[in-house]
């Protein structure tokens, strides 16, 4: 396996060698790989240019030594070198000591190329293991346990602590993105925190697909909820918000609508708010032809501030006149 590693030249199983240790199974057959690799990795991690050379295996002895619990030898081996894939084992080394502190300290003197999560997620992890997680979730809850989605982003925090209320949870994740309010409805409705959801989607541009799917999938359920969903859909839709959108998703924003609203018994208000919604699209297309044109009563105050200042607002890729064609025939 170890020959396997050295010929891995894309690589495929870089990280094996973080495991090493483990995969030896017990302390004394990690202590002879850590001996095997040990005169090899002083030199590859020597402060002296011209003895370091290449070698694959550093962190392969290093876990090595980890496993077999010399401690003292891992520390001193790691302190002339940089890099945190090195590092992180002396953090941990100290975490293995009782002397939590020292190690979060160590780590937070960052070195160059190191990740932020994986240094925040192992300084958590300390802090979650000596029993102190109202600090861990204070300092590194939200940095160290990004994900590829708000959902998921939420999701990991409300996972690994459960005693914090997802209301808290979620207002904590919202106040460290702002101007993202509306990509969190997703997390917000999976917590069901109904009122919450509809607020952030409100607040910022939030996708319509995902807003018309909450419309349908609690129109009997929920309606009141469902209402407020495919109205702020359609409001999105209307300013020209979303991705790859066409008219099947138009009218499956204002069917699921409608159909809630029914359920609601608000048939009449939520027409009549629909409508507004047109007004408010015409509206925003006169803005826009204004901001190009540079001057006009349709443009904001903060538009206008911005036009002079040479800075150019977010507006929406889609185009209006398209989203208006086949919203106003529903509407009608």
């Amino acid at each position: 396996m170890f020959e396997a590693h050295a010929a891995d030249q894309i690589p495929y199983i870089e990280q094996l060698a973080g495991y090493w240790g483990e995969l030896c199974g017990s302390e004394t057959l990690a202590s002879e790989w850590a001996d095997r690799l040990l005169t090899i990795t002083r030199l590859a991690l020597s402060a002296d240019k011209s003895t370091r050379r290449y070698f694959h295996g550093p962190s392969a002895c290093l876990s090595a030594l980890f496993t077999a619990g010399r401690y003292d030898e891992l520390i001193e081996l790691v302190q002339t070198d940089i890099l945190w894939s090195y590092k992180r084992w002396a953090v941990k080394t100290l975490a293995a000591q009782g002397r939590g502190a020292e190690a979060i300290a160590y780590a937070r003197c960052r070195s160059p190329w190191a990740s932020d999560m994986d240094i925040d997620g192992l300084c958590e992890r300390i802090l979650l293991a000596s029993g102190q997680p109202e600090e861990a979730y204070a300092r590194y809850a939200i940095s160290a346990n990004r994900a590829a989605t708000f959902l998921g982003w939420f999701r990991a925090v409300a996972k690994k602590y459960p005693n914090k209320p997802p209301g808290v949870v979620l207002a904590d994740l919202v106040h460290h993105t702002p101007g993202e309010e509306g990509k969190w409805f997703a997390a917000a409705n999976d917590a069901k925190l109904f009122d919450e959801a509809i607020a952030l989607a409100n607040a910022t541009p939030c996708d319509p697909k995902t807003l018309t799917r909450a419309a349908r999938d609690f129109a009997q359920t929920n309606p009141a909820f469902a209402v407020e969903a495919g109205l702020a859909a359609l409001r999105w839709l209307v300013h020209g918000y979303g991705y790859e959108i066409t008219s099947v998703d138009v009218r499956a924003a204002y069917s699921h609508t409608l159909t809630a609203a029914a359920h609601a018994g608000v048939d009449g208000a939520v027409r009549t708010r629909i409508r507004a919604l047109r007004r408010s699209g015409r509206l925003q297309r006169i803005r826009r032809q204004r901001y190009r044109e540079g001057s006009g009563p349709g443009l904001t105050r903060s538009h206008r501030r911005e036009r002079i200042a040479g800075a150019r607002p977010f507006w929406p890729t889609q185009s209006l006149g398209r989203i208006r064609k086949d919203f106003l025939p529903l509407i009608r």
